[in-house]
């Protein structure tokens, strides 16, 4: 054991145990423990966290290979599948942001040269089109109003104009604004055309209907810290056994090592677990509390206390003489 020194761990400036003879920086700040102030969230993310989620990030760090690890991420993946209502096997939490699943199906679905048509109706959508275009594809944008849902009959007309395009994007609710769209008419238009679907869900997970497979959707992914009432860092996503034939008969090699699809089929795959990164442990152990708490409460339940919650702010901005700028219907 080494004896007290400047690094902490007993080095000091002058030995003889190979440490580098140098005169280290001082530390430019000595604070105190952080404690962050009380706030109720209202924004549109991160929300408010329940004691069981918080609790569960305090819950003992084991391996990401752990025995026991293992058997939570197979019961993670069958509560995600059912708050994507859906029976995907590669159903998952991708280690990051929901701008990470946003990419990951990009990277993993759009090959060089390939026409998009992405739904543009606020800033998801636009951060759609600089996925396309740094995976190498065409973006064909299609332009609605911010404040406004996607335009089916828009999006009809693009296909008809770009017979050739290969996947469909758009927000299913859209975060700038909270625009609601027709995911099912959507996927439907896109089937016809026999092009894959990718869809943010980030703002509508558990918080209205989200059904992967009535949709008969393609490659969806959300974010962990909104109506999952979770920690940031975390992005819930789920691909159609379609969508999960064209990454493996891809030609050419995702543009992204860390979100490449083909590599984490081994870790997050039904029997295999083989090594790719370090699993955020204790935030998996808060998504899986988030998750249980969903499946109890049910996903109707949670979807009607969303709706409640809706309702009520509305009439408290009504008094306050503040109008929303999404029609009633599309919210």
């Amino acid at each position: 054991m080494f004896p007290p020194g400047p690094l902490g761990l007993g080095a000091s400036q002058n030995n003889n145990r190979g440490m580098p003879d140098i005169m280290l920086l001082p530390p430019e700040i000595t604070p105190s423990a952080y404690a962050p102030p009380p706030r109720r969230l209202l924004g549109p993310g991160p929300s408010d966290i329940s004691t069981r989620v918080l609790q569960a990030l305090g819950k003992p760090t084991i391996g990401y290979l752990d025995p026991s690890f293992v058997g939570m991420m197979e019961e993670l993946k069958a509560l995600l599948r059912y708050a994507f209502q859906t029976r995907n096997a590669l159903t998952f939490p991708v280690s990051g942001p929901g701008s990470a699943g946003m990419e990951m199906c990009f990277v993993n679905l759009v090959n060089r040269g390939d026409k998009v048509i992405v739904c543009r109706n606020g800033v998801f959508g636009g951060r759609m089109v600089e996925n396309v275009e740094r995976s190498g594809g065409i973006p064909v944008i299609i332009d609605d109003t911010w404040g406004a849902p996607v335009d089916p009959q828009k999006v009809r007309d693009a296909f008809r104009a770009h017979p050739d395009a290969r996947v469909l994007a758009f927000v299913h609710a859209e975060t700038s604004t909270g625009a609601l769209s027709d995911a099912a008419s959507l996927c439907a238009i896109a089937r016809e055309h026999d092009a894959l679907t990718i869809i943010d869900t980030v703002t509508s997970l558990g918080g209205v209907p989200v059904l992967a497979d009535h949709w008969q959707a393609d490659a969806t992914y959300s974010g962990s810290q909104k109506c999952l009432s979770c920690t940031p860092g975390l992005s819930p996503i789920t691909f159609s056994e379609r969508a999960v034939a064209h990454v493996k008969g891809r030609a050419q090699k995702s543009q992204s090592w860390f979100l490449d699809l083909n590599l984490l089929l081994g870790y997050w795959g039904e029997t295999t677990r083989t090594y790719h990164h370090t699993a955020p442990t204790n935030s998996l152990y808060a998504l899986h509390e988030a998750l249980l708490c969903l499946q109890q409460e049910g996903l109707e339940n949670a979807w009607s206390r969303h709706r409640s919650n809706h309702e009520a702010l509305k009439a408290g901005l009504g008094e306050l003489g503040i109008e929303f700028v999404v029609e009633e219907k599309a919210r």
